[in-house]
């Protein structure tokens, strides 16, 4: 899709014109997710953002609540600092658990998890920093379900991960999370597209 690193308040569409293409536009960024997502352990996806995914979100928001030229500066303050800026990746990492009373328990021994993600390409671990916002732990130990997580790329391993060569391993080495995921290459080839 695009490389493109921020999006411009142009960008945007009128509502009733995203109206008539919201279906389409939702087909089309349903295939772009695809492979912009992995799984890592029993709970844990990370959803890799892009211009394409923030463009769509802010359009979503805006469909949604119907905020209009008011809410626009809201939402772009918010999903701006989500598109990568061209040595770097930016996962939302959602943990996902449907039974409300596991998922208060899991969440409960997860404290500080956004601390303790990672990216390893060949023999480097890029670790991920969580977006400072808001703190994603609370004071009682307890991490939220959603985690903002960059991870800054240095220039020789950005070359190892468009490379192809070896594996790509994102994961977490959290006391009580420790998984890890094979990044596969269709999501490797779409990610590598995020670097400048």
């Amino acid at each position: 899709m695009t490389s493109l690193r921020k999006i411009e308040p142009s960008a945007i569409l009128a509502l009733a014109d995203y109206a008539k293409e919201r279906a389409d536009r939702r087909r089309r960024i349903s295939e772009v997710k695809k492979n912009r997502r992995l799984e890592v352990g029993p709970f844990a996806t990370f959803y890799f953002e892009s211009y394409d995914t923030m463009l769509h979100q802010v359009h979503e928001m805006l469909f949604i609540e119907k905020g209009g030229a008011e809410q626009l500066p809201d939402e772009l303050a918010a999903y701006n600092p989500l598109i990568p800026q061209g040595a770097e990746l930016v996962a939302t990492v959602m943990f996902e658990i449907d039974d409300p009373i596991r998922r208060t328990r899991v969440l409960g021994m997860l404290g500080g998890v956004e601390r303790h993600a990672f990216i390893r390409v060949g023999g480097a671990t890029i670790r991920g920093l969580p977006e400072d916002d808001q703190e994603r732990t609370r004071d009682d130990g307890k991490a939220s379900s959603v985690q903002f997580v960059r991870f800054a790329f240095p220039a020789d391993e950005i070359a190892a991960f468009r490379g192809g060569e070896g594996d790509v391993v994102v994961g977490f080495d959290h006391a009580n999370y420790g998984h890890m995921a094979v990044m596969p290459p269709a999501v490797r080839t779409a990610l590598a597209q995020d670097f400048a």
